[in-house]
């Protein structure tokens, strides 16, 4: 009987030996080596030979829409679409096949990824014209950052949706203002301008609006009437002015976003101070040390002055000492401790008889 296996957390529930003395590898650790890790050399290979795969089925997608590629290519686009769907099939197959939770996999970003990037091809065969939204294989090139390690990027477009968040409520209620403005310049300008121009409904005099204020002016409806083509290039300027908030909003919130995760909000013990580098040890502005869980390396340096400076000052006190001792013309006794305000007895006279 093979060893009991058990199973990690991570990745989808891996497949990991509990046995310390097993070193053969099973087929399906093998295959989930190569497929989920990046870390051998068959790992690598794997990923770089998917990602050209990939590169190359998006290619004959774009070329394929091209009229006169597809009447002298189609029937080569066609046999090269479908050997790369089945590759992709059985690569799908293998990812769920390898994991103890394939269907926590299947409901990942990834995976929902690789399962859009399928059904096209296999739905073409019931709904021609399908395999236009294999553009969507573009997208497992993000695997490209697992394989180079560029996980730096991955972080900074963390940092951005974070900020996405943190703005919505402002985006949403900028977005509310827009739209009461459209609705209201629409509705002006649908009982300012006849039917002859173009405006025949509100909704179409709305279109009208969001394409003025935004700027785009297609220009297949346009006010005649003076007071119309007056409220046009007001909602024109005001466009240039109200783009503008949206963006100062969210580059606020992005800067908002890298100053928490560069600085510190824990204030200064000395001075009160916020603002401070993560990594920063003493406070910029009174030098005080930031770390209360840690002990200052300079007070014990400190410590250690002081106290061979009073070890010196207890030196110096003696060395004096004995110096007026010397001058006085007395001398210390011979256990080393001197009774200056000890009484000395008379000496008694000698008696004569």
């Amino acid at each position: 009987m093979s060893p009991e296996t058990t199973h990690s957390p991570k990745d989808f529930g891996a497949p990991v030996s509990s046995d310390p003395h097993e070193k053969q590898m099973t087929l399906r650790d093998r295959i989930f080596q190569i497929i989920f890790e990046s870390d051998t050399p068959a790992a690598k290979g794997f990923d770089i030979a998917l990602i050209i795969m990939i590169v190359l089925s998006v290619t004959i997608i774009l070329l394929d829409s091209v009229a006169s590629l597809q009447a002298r290519y189609g029937e080569a686009f066609m046999i090269a679409e479908w050997v790369f769907t089945v590759i992709f099939t059985v690569e799908y197959l293998l990812r769920l096949y390898c994991l103890d939770r394939p269907v926590r996999y299947a409901r990942s970003t990834y995976g929902l990824i690789d399962l859009l990037s399928l059904l096209p091809s296999w739905l073409s065969l019931i709904f021609p014209g399908a395999q236009a939204l294999l553009v969507i294989r573009v997208l497992r090139i993000m695997r490209l950052f697992r394989v180079l390690r560029l996980m730096g990027f991955v972080s900074e477009g963390h940092l951005l949706l974070e900020a996405l968040e943190r703005s919505r409520q402002k985006i949403l209620m900028f977005l509310m203002t827009v739209m009461s403005l459209v609705i209201v310049f629409g509705a002006l300008v649908y009982l300012i301008e006849p039917v002859e121009a173009g405006f025949t409904s509100i909704p179409k005099s709305i279109y009208w609006a969001v394409v003025t204020l935004t700027t785009v002016g297609y220009g297949d409806i346009s006010p005649i009437t003076p007071l119309g083509q007056f409220i046009s290039a007001m909602m024109m300027i005001l466009g240039y002015s109200i783009l503008a908030v949206p963006t100062g909003v969210f580059s606020a919130e992005v800067m908002r976003s890298i100053r928490r995760d560069h600085y510190s909000d824990e204030a200064c013990p000395g001075c009160g101070h916020e603002g401070h580098e993560r990594d920063a040890k003493y406070c910029r502005r009174c030098g005080t040390w930031l770390n209360e869980e840690a002990e200052d390396p300079r007070r014990k340096e400190l410590d250690e002055e002081i106290e061979q400076l009073q070890q010196d000052r207890q030196s110096i006190n003696e060395e004096m000492k004995l110096l007026k001792q010397e001058r006085d013309g007395t001398s210390p006794s011979h256990d080393g401790c001197d009774h200056p305000d000890e009484p000395h007895e008379p000496d008694e006279p000698p008696n004569h008889r």
